[in-house]
């Protein structure tokens, strides 16, 4: 009984290893002013980043359409008996509706579609994607890939760093702070996926220390199966990453992915993500050493108020025009 295994592209799983698992990708949509690209189809990740710093437009994302799903099941079910479709959290995307709404579309077939919310993102999405085409392919039943999608949901871990408040700013997302003033602080965000969200945790001054914490997210995770990495950062940084993970983890070879639209547009570049995935029966705690790394760092919530603390010298009249717009 052949089973496919469907995700969309906010999954960041790199083609060749979709291809080689059998993993069909639905492509999300990036607008830049009226024209809409398919992700990883009509524009590349490295093109999307280059026009994302240079285009005058800030881009949108959306979801794929119902009838883009509906014609993917309609599709694999020629060759398939059952069809499990894996998508980014619906808290934060209209995508798991899609594919809802693309199921009740499909007709005339009697291959059975199952939906799921993996209420995750980018390669925590592509972790569970890959486990699941593996289980198919092992020839393992529809519920007991389920099953193990259900398992793995919260033993897999994601945590980032961003290089820039710029982009956030551009999507609306810090109010009313100014590009221009952001992207004068030095300030890089850390982030986690908690409850389906993407959730800001702290803020460092540099990238290397925002690196070295995730490192440490890394080190502090117990019983660590797989790691994906997703990134728009340079390769240099992406390399040292993994030598100090091999170092630690000689047996565990990271997929690395550079990061799509999805959450690319709010990220900008430079940004750097990991999921990582436990092994399941395993305790899923990351021990008393995460919680304090995390409490210890101020909320990405306070940043509009350090912001607005740090009065700008009078001779600098440009930041002080920015600084003016935020408090009147």
């Amino acid at each position: 009984m052949a089973i496919k295994i469907v995700t969309d592209s906010s999954s960041d799983i790199p083609h060749e290893i979709a291809k080689e698992l059998g993993i069909t990708i639905v492509p999300l949509y990036v607008t830049f002013g009226k024209v809409n690209y398919k992700d990883g189809v009509d524009i590349t990740p490295d093109e999307f980043f280059k026009r994302l710093q240079n285009d005058p437009v800030h881009p949108t994302t959306s979801a794929a359409s119902p009838g883009d799903f509906a014609d993917v099941y309609n599709r694999l079910s020629k060759d398939a008996d059952e069809i499990i479709s894996i998508h980014l959290s619906r808290k934060v995307s209209a995508t798991w509706d899609a594919a809802m709404r693309g199921r009740d579309l499909v007709e005339g077939t009697k291959c059975r579609i199952e939906v799921v919310d993996s209420r995750l993102t980018t390669m925590a999405l592509g972790l569970i994607s890959m486990a699941a085409a593996n289980a198919a392919r092992a020839g393992k039943s529809m519920q007991s890939i389920i099953d193990n999608i259900n398992a793995l949901i919260p033993r897999v871990r994601l945590y980032g760093v961003l290089d820039t408040l710029k982009y956030i700013v551009k999507g609306g997302r810090l109010g009313k702070i100014s590009p221009l003033f952001s992207s004068m602080l030095p300030i890089k965000p850390l982030l986690a996926m908690k409850d389906g969200m993407v959730t800001p945790t702290g803020v460092v001054r540099t990238k290397s220390k925002g690196m070295d914490h995730l490192f440490e997210m890394v080190k502090s995770t117990l019983h660590i199966k797989e790691i994906g990495i997703s990134h728009s950062s340079a390769d240099e940084e992406v390399k040292s990453f993994c030598e100090k993970v091999k170092s630690l983890l000689p047996d565990i070879k990271p997929t690395i992915a550079k990061l799509g639209p999805a959450l690319g547009v709010h990220g900008g570049p430079g940004a750097f993500l990991i999921a990582l995935q436990q092994e399941i029966g395993e305790t899923i705690s990351g021990g008393e050493k995460e919680h304090k790394l995390s409490v210890q760092l101020p909320s990405l919530q306070s940043i509009k108020e350090s912001i607005l603390q740090r009065k700008p010298r009078d001779s600098d009249s440009q930041s002080a025009c920015v600084y003016n717009s935020l408090i009147a």
